[in-house]
């Protein structure tokens, strides 16, 4: 997986910050992205995160989009 990939999110995955629905529970499963960042380092220091995918999604509605950090395994390419 690299920056610039689409990817598609595979697995059920919730969100709260979704834009369209705020503070309720949003089932991402299927929502189509960019990849926009893959943690590896911070400040020159090697780091090993938790969800280390950050992924762009376009929201239809939405004033910007939504970036969400995911698993590796959460996600597959398209």
């Amino acid at each position: 997986m690299n920056v610039g990939e689409r990817v598609r999110i595979k697995e059920s995955v919730i969100f709260y910050h979704h834009p369209l629905h705020r503070n309720e529970a949003f089932d991402a499963k299927g929502l189509e992205g960019v990849v926009v960042t893959i943690l590896t380092d911070y400040k020159g220091r090697p780091i090993s995160p938790n969800f280390p995918v950050q992924v762009e999604f376009e929201v239809e509605g939405a004033k910007r989009p939504m970036r969400a950090h995911l698993k590796q395994d959460e996600l597959e390419l398209l």
